[in-house]
This record gives C-alpha cells, sequence and structure tokens, in this order.
C-alpha cells in the first residue's frame, strides 16, 4: 500500500481554528482504508471548554461514526504534537499511526513533557510519525500568535 499524507486535511482545520480565532490545531481522523472519517479543529474558546482540543473532536466524531470507542487500525494526523490529554485518549482509542507536524516543546505529550506513550502505564502505543507538514504548521501557529502579541 502508498502512503498517502492527509496532513492537507489536517492543515486546512487548522487554519479554519484560527479563523474562528482558536489556537490553529487541526486533526484528522482515517479508516484503514484510507478514507477520511473524522476531522476538526481547535474549539476550546467557542466551546468554553478545555478538552475541546481538534484531537478530541476528531477522536470523538470517527467513534461515534464506528460506534465504538475503539478505532483500531485508525491514524490520526495532527498538526501538532498533541498534550498529554490528547495522548491518552489517543492510547484509549487504540490509535494505529500518529502523524504529527510541529513539536511541542512547551505542551507536547508525546515527545516532549509527560512523554505518554513511554509509560507503562500507557494502554496503548501507537506507531508514531513526527514532522509531516511541520514547516506549515508551525508557520500558521508562528504567524496565529504574532498576530496576538
Amino acid at each position: 500500500m502508498r502512503f498517502t499524507t492527509h496532513m492537507d486535511a489536517a492543515l486546512a482545520e487548522a487554519r479554519a481554528a484560527a479563523g474562528r480565532g482558536e489556537v490553529p490545531v487541526g486533526a484528522v481522523v482515517v479508516s484503514p482504508a484510507g478514507a477520511v472519517v473524522a476531522r476538526a479543529g481547535n474549539r476550546t474558546r467557542e466551546l468554553a471548554d478545555p478538552t475541546a482540543h481538534a484531537e478530541l473532536l476528531a477522536l470523538r466524531a470517527a467513534c461515534a461514526a464506528a460506534g465504538s470507542e475503539r478505532l483500531n487500525g485508525h491514524a490520526l494526523y495532527v498538526t501538532l504534537e498533541p498534550c498529554a490529554m490528547c495522548a491518552a485518549a489517543i492510547a484509549h482509542a487504540r490509535i494505529r499511526r500518529l502523524y504529527y507536524g510541529a513539536a511541542d516543546p512547551k505542551s507536547g505529550g508525546v515527545a516532549h513533557g509527560a512523554r505518554v506513550f513511554e509509560h507503562p502505564q500507557s494502554h496503548h502505543v501507537p506507531e508514531i510519525y513526527d514532522g509531516i507538514g511541520a514547516a506549515a504548521a508551525e508557520a500558521l501557529l508562528r504567524d496565529f500568535f504574532r498576530a496576538r502579541r
């Protein structure tokens, strides 16, 4: 099977989030067959919900569509390294592959900070691929925060 990235769709969700005044993070869940089954951008401010991160919203929608709390075989594309909360949800959902763009040394929970998947308590460890579309994701974040300073 040939690798196809869905990071462009995640970046589109991140741009839409920025347009709503949200931190520009986007996520896309892809089925084992390669179909996009859910997509979301951050909505923490809009929903007044600190858990409304792009990853959680996309996972919730994908689980609802699947009729299951497990997404075995699915992939998640996200523009920014997931935080510890999102990484734990990724483990609980049994995501097979995690692809993320920009690293997050301040709040990341995969390669930085909590490093959720390195703990023996992690229910599941996905295959992790970082740096996919990183330059575009970093530019989006940089421009968003520069405009607010």
